[in-house]
Parts: C-alpha cells; structure tokens; sequence
C-alpha cells in the first residue's frame, strides 16, 4: 500500500525556517518522483517544487528559488522540504505527492498519490 505521511508543520514567525518531512511507503524513491505541493484558503493547489532521484533533478516554482530546498534520503525512502526566510504569503497546507513516473513535474496531474497535508502557518 502507497502511503505518504508529511510532519513538521507549525507556527513560525516570518523570516523564520522550518523543516517538512515526507515518509513514503508502498514505493521506493528510486522510481518515482516526489512534488510539493501548498493550498492557501480560497486558493487553488500549487506546485511548490519536485526532486527526481532517478534523473538527479529538482525543480522550483519561482516563489520559493533560494528560500526552499528540497532534498532525500533514499535509505530512508524521505522527502525532505526546508523552507527558509518564510513569508506571511507562504501559509498554506502542504502536500507531498509521489510522481506517476519518475520524472519531476509541475502538474497535478502527474501525481497519483498524496499525503494527508501538514500546516505552515507564518506570522507577520
């Protein structure tokens, strides 16, 4: 069974950082892309940013380019998501989600599971 269960989340000041962790199960890192992706209240679901272990890749929306790192550790099968210098307007639930295949991808569409979300929460 696929499983992906994100932790981490809370409340932090802006300028502040804080880390989000994404196990998987059910699947290896090796095979599959990993997004993140982040819904605001009212606000439609967005790619954040994906890392690739099989192409050795990542990519970033623009909103998060040197604030926000992506990373894993495939021994053990985790995503990890630093977010530094955050921002009021980063506030959102966030999602991980293992790719279709295992190329990285900006689109909902290429993402066939998804974890239950953490909250970010960033105050001014």
């Amino acid at each position: 069974e696929v499983q992906l269960v994100e932790s981490g989340g809370g409340l932090v000041q802006a300028g502040g950082s804080l880390r989000l962790s994404c196990a998987a199960s059910g699947f290896t890192l090796d095979d599959y892309a990993i997004g993140w992706f982040r819904q605001a209240p009212g606000k439609e679901r967005e790619w954040v940013l994906c890392i690739s272990s099989k192409e050795g890749r990542t990519n970033y929306a623009d909103s998060v380019k040197g604030r926000f790192t992506i990373s894993s550790d495939n021994a053990k099968n985790t995503v990890y998501l630093q977010m530094n210098s955050l921002k009021p307007e980063d506030t959102a639930v966030y999602y991980c989600a293992a790719g279709i295949d295992y190329y990285c991808a900006g689109f909902r569409r290429d993402y066939g599971f998804w974890g239950q979300g953490t909250q970010v929460t960033v105050s001014s």
